[in-house]
């Protein structure tokens, strides 16, 4: 979740079913491509295949790939097509030539065939059926044998078998949430059959214009493929989707920041602990380290304008990363000249200074920090993308904090999402992704419709990519590492902040802002920050610091 930040950013259903994307064609950009899945028929003999239809269905997710000598699983989300944009059988598809496979216009899917997967898929679901006959009988249906007793009368209370129960019953009744959960487990515990076999069952049940669950589902599968095609640094080279062209890009993130409140929460906030900070100030000096679009700025210069006493003298440093360069279709002077002109459009005093940079980067040098001018630094939904000492023995998480400490600030203002998926291991990193993303897709849901090909395209732009990289990457490749704030508090602690309490004045206004939005969205101050969530969830974290 990023919004003009390198993109940052109703209940659920109970019966979770597929919703056909009509000209779908229409809602893909380049990096997603509509394709045809067949679902798997009912041959109505019993034991793990259930709900199966006999139709088409269409839907976009990522596309995953592998470089190199790695294997590569066949998506789930991806059936292969023959030059006139026909479906291909499997066996198709293996008749390709092997340059076709790896060239850019592959049009034979994967470099393992189906028969080297999904034949072992088969026979791993024909030995359950007939594991299920053996042990309760040729009469017992293996989902009602939790009152079933062997041919001898004792009754099946084997771990083992409860869990296959478990599994069974969660695909019978459609169970997208659950399945999700089971076959990230098996991905965990490297059973490849299992996973393969969930995957196929969760490739029926996933749709980008279906139920909160459903639309997360697919880009959750997506990242559970990718995670199974390679490992490492491969993993992320792996994921090959093409960016939008920038005004589209843009106008994504802008559509994100229209219909959630999450990011107006953010910059409100840490815009009224600078205002506060500096209302006494004459000469001004703000760092911003991910300026984006800078857009954040304007209502805080409207503000100074207004200042008794007239405004301040006010100097924006915009830090920069590609990302942000590229939604913008162009560097930092475009910031600097918008901001410019708004300034003096409200008669105040500006100037403008760009450090094209990531983070990461950042040194003394690059601040341009003068004597005579109070000084404020805003992060704002970014320093989760700087590693830490458990990715870089550079930490420059903890240095760019102890650099900033070193100038003395007035106010340091931080926002964040509130989600714990830095240090945590596969399994529990999924699982709390699965959390925090429902709510957020739950929440876009109440404002735009699931046919809404804005609303496509902002999910698959501004929050797909967060969500397969948390899942499938790790390492320096894994740049989504979000800490909760306890453990930013900690952080900030060490570098020797101490924390700046939050206006009350600000706090009203921001729950104002939230009677425009549905009265799910929560907003609780607690512990000197601001927490804003959907129903029971935290979602966003905002304080400040000095």
């Amino acid at each position: 979740m990023q919004a003009s930040q390198r993109h940052r950013s109703s209940g659920m259903s109970s019966g979770l079913y597929y919703q056909p994307v009509r000209e779908v064609e229409a809602y893909c950009l380049p990096q997603f491509r509509a394709i045809d899945h067949q679902l798997h028929s009912n041959d109505g003999s019993q034991g793990t295949h259930f709900l199966a239809q006999n139709s088409y269905e269409r839907y976009c997710t990522l596309e995953s790939s592998a470089k190199g000598n790695y294997a590569v699983y066949t998506s789930p989300s991806t059936v292969s097509f023959s030059p006139n944009g026909s479906p291909m059988s499997q066996q198709d598809s293996q008749s390709c030539p092997a340059d076709q496979l790896h060239s850019p216009d592959n049009t034979c899917g994967s470099s393992i065939s189906g028969s080297c997967i999904t034949d072992e898929v088969n026979d791993f679901k024909h030995k359950l059926k007939e594991l299920e006959t053996v042990m309760m009988g040729p009469d017992c249906n293996f989902l009602d044998s939790y009152g079933c007793t062997f041919q001898n009368g004792t009754s099946n209370t084997s771990p083992a078998m409860d869990s296959w129960r478990q599994i069974l019953e969660a695909i019978s009744n459609r169970d997208l949430n659950h399945i999700l959960i089971l076959c990230a487990k098996a991905v965990s515990d490297n059973d490849m059959l299992m996973a393969q076999w969930l995957m196929d069952e969760l490739r029926q049940m996933v749709s980008v214009t279906g139920e909160p669950i459903q639309r997360l589902g697919a880009y959750m599968l997506e990242g559970l493929v990718a995670r199974l095609a390679s490992s490492g640094s491969n993993i992320y080279q792996s994921l090959k989707c093409k960016e939008p062209a920038s005004a589209e890009l843009l106008s994504y993130m802008h559509i994100l920041y229209e219909v959630c409140p999450y990011f107006k929460f953010g910059y409100m906030s840490a815009n009224g602990a600078i205002a506060e900070a500096m209302k006494d100030e004459n000469r001004v000096h703000i760092i911003d380290f991910q300026i984006a679009q800078g857009s954040q700025w304007l209502t805080l210069i409207q503000a100074f304008a207004a200042r008794p006493g007239g405004p301040p003298h006010i100097r924006i440093t915009g830090i920069d990363d590609s990302m942000s360069a590229y939604a913008r279709g162009g560097g930092l002077s475009i910031v600097g000249k918008r901001l410019s002109n708004f300034a003096k459009s409200f008669k105040v005093p500006f100037e403008f200074h760009a450090a094209a940079m990531s983070g990461c980067q950042v040194q003394l040098r690059n601040l341009g920090v003068r004597s005579g001018e109070a000084l404020a630094v805003n992060f704002a939904f970014m320093l989760h993308h700087m590693p830490d000492e458990s990715v870089s023995t550079q930490n420059h998480r903890d240095r760019i904090l102890r650099l900033v400490k070193s100038l003395s600030p007035k106010v340091v203002t931080l926002v964040e999402q509130e989600s714990n998926t830095n240090t945590a291991a596969f399994y529990p990193r999924f699982l709390e992704t699965l959390n925090y993303y429902t709510a957020m897709f739950e929440s876009i849901n109440v404002t735009l419709p699931r046919q809404s090909k804005k609303r496509i395209n902002v999910e698959q732009h501004c929050l797909a990519r967060e969500v397969v990289n948390i899942i499938a990457c790790e390492g320096p490749d894994r740049v989504e590492r979000h800490e909760l704030l306890g453990k930013w508090r900690s952080r900030f602690k060490m570098a020797g902040f101490t924390p700046y309490p939050l206006s009350s004045l600000v706090n009203a206004t921001i729950k104002t802002l939230l009677e425009n939005y549905c009265d799910k969205y929560r907003l609780e101050e607690r512990d000197e920050a601001l927490y804003l969530g959907w129903m029971n969830r935290d979602l966003v974290a905002s304080c400040a610091w000095k």
